[in-house]
């Protein structure tokens, strides 16, 4: 039981003792650093109970405590604030708990639970990942993993957008200046050669615009008339319509895409349970509408199409079947979800992790679901996130100016090795180890960067900046952890003693440390709750400063007595392996040695 949950219940009581009223809640706070205490408990709540004067309440409630709670040894009032100290025995006996759980603060799933799914990455099949893709499918990697370690079962899914004028662009480019060209005749990645030709028919349409506006054409009828365009459009019905050489070429490209794909995930270290495909979503949906139709959820106009009307719930009509009976995009993504929960029937909510452009299509998405009667609809969350820029500018995929997510992993990892070198602290590493090391600090200082803000936030990413051995980035607390491994390889000391209370004199930075290794638990709820990394990153950010005051102002291995040696070794080993559960909710590895 954590520090707040045993206190709470004491200062209920203690209220109860000196007031003979109730308190439905207790307020905490962290104990600002200029005044003594371990945690702090806010007055001015219980003021709406009783009245009276802040500062005499706590010292009331404080006496109390420090009569009859045998953790509490003493107490200052400032103000509203009850600033509590606790015995050091409590922080001991604490850390003893959990000086051995190799998962502290991971929470086991539980049966009775339902589970969530979680979509992330969802890319188009007639490009490659670009760095926007490398926040989503970061974002969405760590939600799924936050939430399996605060006691839920999660699936990892994404649905592939395999079908659209966008993928026969590419499609008719390769078969019009492609050559026979493949990934394997090329030696490029599946993924970049198709988006190579996705460009490539961006090029071609523009120059079939600007001839048709030097023969006299608008430039909005030159748009809609230009003879490339219109082949990729009759492209698209042949496939709807299913002739057999466009489906050939369709699955053959989009393979190829399918190949390059997997090995950006498997560089960026994402991974998912199950995949879905548009081309096999798209139709769903229909049933839905008809029952809807059937139960008044939906109406129909005059020219046959249906709609939804929304507008008494702050929204207006949205269209969920055009006139001629074929689906849009509303239509699909109903139909996948509640297909996703046939599929998976603990399924009891989803996040879905789309950029904020697409709010509004989430909030009505999740408004007709729930009026169709589907109880999991209160549990479904749109992970919204922000855009993310370099400071060259923003990207165009049409225009071939994307960061592309494999480059800048590359990028990253070459980065990392430019500084390394310059700090000159890898001697006695073979080249493997030098490789694997960079690979692992640059992706961590990449997704670092990414999971410490805020999801709904902008991001300004610059690749230098984020590899920096100081400060809040990742290899900031990767060499932080390697150190500890250092610290652990030097010590010969049996892990398995544990020391009692009266064989510990507990030094203030240690007594910090273990306060900080406390919050893990609950941090990890928040972030579930929040939906966000950030809370984790910067969790962490914190229990690294902590250590290295520590370490810079407690010796280690030079105490004075084995048992200090002793509990400030297993102290560093518990702070490392803090370090490395966090990080890999976030995706980030930790090395051994840097």
């Amino acid at each position: 039981m954590s520090l707040q949950n045993i206190l709470e219940q004491h200062v209920k009581q203690a209220f109860k003792s000196v007031y003979s009223a109730d308190l439905e809640t207790v307020e905490f706070q962290a104990t600002r650093k200029e005044f003594a205490g371990d945690i702090t408990v806010v007055v001015f709540p219980m003021l709406r109970v009783v009245k009276g004067n802040p500062v005499q309440i706590g010292e009331a409630i404080g006496n109390y405590l420090v009569d009859n709670v045998a953790e509490v040894e003493g107490f200052n009032v400032v103000k509203g604030f009850l600033n509590l100290e606790i015995q050091a025995s409590y922080f001991v006996n604490y850390f003893n708990t959990i000086k051995d759980q190799d998962t502290f603060g991971f929470v086991n799933a539980s049966a009775e639970n339902k589970a969530v799914m979680v979509e992330y990455s969802s890319p188009n099949t007639n490009k490659p990942l670009h760095l926007g893709h490398i926040r989503n499918n970061l974002l969405g990697y760590s939600v799924a993993e936050i939430l399996k370690a605060s006691g839920k079962k999660v699936y990892k899914t994404q649905i592939i957008n395999d079908r659209g004028i966008h993928i026969c662009k590419s499609m008719l480019a390769w078969q019009r200046f492609g050559h026979g060209e493949t990934p394997e005749s090329t030696g490029l990645k599946g993924d970049k050669l198709v988006g190579n030709y996705y460009v490539k028919f961006d090029q071609e349409y523009k120059k079939e615009i600007a001839a048709l506006i030097a023969e006299g054409k608008t430039e909005d009828d030159a748009k809609k008339e230009a003879p490339i365009l219109v082949a990729a459009q009759q492209m698209l019905q042949q496939w709807e319509a299913g002739d057999k050489d466009v489906v050939a070429l369709w699955q053959t490209m989009n393979g190829w895409v399918y190949k390059g794909f997997e090995q950006t995930y498997t560089n960026l270290g994402v991974d998912f349970d199950n995949l879905y495909y548009e081309s096999q979503t798209y139709l769903l949906g229909k049933e839905f509408v008809a029952e809807g139709l059937k139960s008044g959820v939906f109406f129909k106009k005059e020219d046959g199409s249906v709609w939804c009307d929304l507008t008494a719930d702050g929204l207006d009509e949205k269209i969920v079947l055009r006139s001629d009976g074929t689906a849009v995009y509303m239509t699909q993504d109903i139909g996948t979800a509640i297909q996703r929960v046939k599929d998976y029937p603990d399924v009891g909510g989803m996040v879905y992790t789309v950029g904020n452009e697409q709010e509004y299509h989430f909030q009505v998405l999740f408004l007709i679901i729930k009026k169709l009667g589907f109880d999991w609809a209160k549990n479904l969350f749109h992970l919204s996130y922000g855009m993310v820029d370099l400071p060259s500018g923003k990207m165009k995929s049409r225009e071939g100016t994307v960061v592309d997510a494999d480059d800048l992993i590359v990028e990253m990892a070459d980065t990392a090795q430019t500084i390394s070198e310059d700090l000159g602290k890898l001697d006695g590493y073979t080249d493997q180890e030098k490789a694997d090391l960079y690979k692992t600090i640059g992706l961590g200082a990449l997704k670092y960067y990414i999971l410490k803000v805020d999801p709904k936030k902008r991001i300004l990413f610059d690749p230098k900046e984020s590899i920096d051995f100081q400060g809040n980035t990742g290899p900031f607390i990767q060499y932080t952890y390697a150190r500890i491994q250092s610290i652990l390889r030097k010590a010969n000391i049996t892990e398995t003693i544990t020391l009692s209370p009266d064989q510990v004199t507990l030094d203030d930075k240690e007594r910090e440390l273990i306060k900080q290794l406390q919050l893990f638990p609950e941090v990890i709820q928040q972030a579930a709750t929040n939906h966000s990394p950030a809370l984790i990153a910067n969790y962490t950010y914190d229990l690294v400063k902590a250590f290295n005051s520590f370490y810079q102002n407690v010796s280690i291995l030079g105490a004075d007595t084995q048992n200090e040696i002793i509990f400030r070794v297993q102290l560093s080993k518990t702070v490392a392996n803090t370090i490395k559960n966090a990080f890999s909710l976030l995706g980030v590895a930790v090395p051994e040695r840097m």
